[in-house]
């Protein structure tokens, strides 16, 4: 016999939908196509960036890799675990990347002094170079694409006044 009950979980389902249901109601036409918009202008960035990767001999990831460790806040370094965060990858994927890069000279490893179980990843000035020149590119990339990815404005329902 076929109980009536909801299944576990599927009122919480429902409530969900309806929650979903009633923002996307909120959502105006204008809205929808701002939100297109800004995601279509991110996704040709994305695509413009893979492509100048491969034209400079790396792979996307490796550009990324790059990045995250010249960009990384307060210092010149990172730690493999906060490489792999900052590129959403797991560690033992992120090891592979770096050995990768490595092999093409472009980052280095450093034990830390203190604690020799945590490895920093610095840039070698190949690495610095290569990047150096990928950001001049992307930087123009940014300049004529700024509008396409200027963020949506959203109307906001909890701000309004009547």
């Amino acid at each position: 016999m076929q109980s009536n009950a909801p299944k576990p979980g599927a009122q919480a389902a429902g409530v969900a939908a309806a929650s979903a249901s009633t923002d996307q109601e909120q959502m105006t036409k204008t809205e929808f196509e701002a939100l297109a918009a800004f995601r279509y202008a991110i996704r040709r960035f994305l695509r413009f960036s893979e492509q100048e990767a491969r034209k400079a001999g790396i792979t996307p990831q490796q550009h990324q890799l790059l990045l995250a460790i010249k960009g990384y806040p307060h210092r010149e370094s990172a730690t493999v675990s906060e490489l792999a965060e900052r590129l959403q990858m797991r560690q033992h994927s992120m090891v592979g990347l770096i050995d990768r890069t490595e092999a093409q000279g472009l980052v280095r490893r450093e034990p830390d002094t203190i604690d020799h179980r945590q490895v920093y990843i610095f840039l070698t000035p190949t690495g610095e170079a290569l990047l150096g020149e990928l950001a001049v590119i992307h930087r123009q990339e940014l300049r004529t694409m700024s509008d396409a990815l200027r963020l949506p404005l959203w109307n906001d329902p909890s701000q309004s006044t009547s």
